[in-house]
């Protein structure tokens, strides 16, 4: 959907402040169906094209001038304005747009499942294990599933949106220690107990609470070093 001509206008302006005296290339700006706050710009042909995610559609108009200044700025590899910066971090970082973009990926992402129960292990069997072992069985059991292929880059992640952990196949073999697994999901458990916090413009994803907890695991070593291997 293209932009109304206001949003033009800024980028044209942010560009005349960058480059005062080079030729004003044709500016496209686009909003697009994104699945979070992203922002593209791409030189083709002697024309800017700039998609922008619709959840900017309503922003303020100091935030379109901070983002028209970042997307030109690295275009053109010119230093970016630490005010500029500071504004969009925090428009980004605001407690609505950070629920605003939770739900839209939710609504819009989609999800990959292939089920809990792999050729060696279950997943449900080990979360449950665990759910018992360290959280006295309080934790509600997310969506678990295995990926789709043997991801060694990464080995499991826990999805907020889609309330949903997915491990790395590579733990479902028989070379692949239990303690491994497990020290794995825990620490995707403790994602769910220790929910990312924003500390000013900065996400805490592994606040002190979690990594205290994350301490206590009794093969911790043993599990680091086999995934090191990894």
């Amino acid at each position: 959907m293209l932009v109304t001509p206001n949003f033009v206008s800024i980028f044209q302006e942010e560009y005349r402040a960058l480059r005062p005296r080079a030729p004003m290339p044709p500016i496209a700006v686009r909003f697009r169906r994104f699945t979070s706050l992203n922002t593209t710009i791409r030189l083709r042909e002697g024309q800017i094209y700039v998609n922008l995610s619709d959840l900017l559609e309503g922003a303020p108009e100091p935030v379109v001038r901070a983002i028209a200044h970042i997307l030109l700025a690295k275009l053109y590899k010119k230093p970016i304005n630490a005010a500029q910066n500071l504004r969009y971090k925090r428009f980004a970082a605001s407690a609505a747009v950070t629920r605003q973009t939770e739900l839209i990926r939710h609504a819009r992402g989609s999800k990959r499942y292939f089920g809990p129960e792999g050729r060696y292990y279950h997943l449900d069997e080990v979360f449950d294990s665990l759910n018992v072992r360290f959280f006295s069985g309080l934790l509600g059991r997310p969506e678990l599933t295995w990926s789709e292929h043997l991801a060694k880059r990464s080995l499991g992640h826990y999805d907020a949106a889609h309330n949903t952990i997915v491990v790395s196949r590579v733990f479902d073999r028989p070379s692949s220690p239990r303690y491994a697994l497990e020290y794995l999901l825990y620490h995707e458990m403790l994602h769910l107990k220790h929910p990312v916090k924003l500390r000013g413009l900065r996400r805490c994803v592994h606040s002190r609470e979690f990594k205290a907890e994350e301490a206590q695991f009794p093969q911790l070593a043993q599990a680091l070093a086999f995934i090191k291997r990894l």
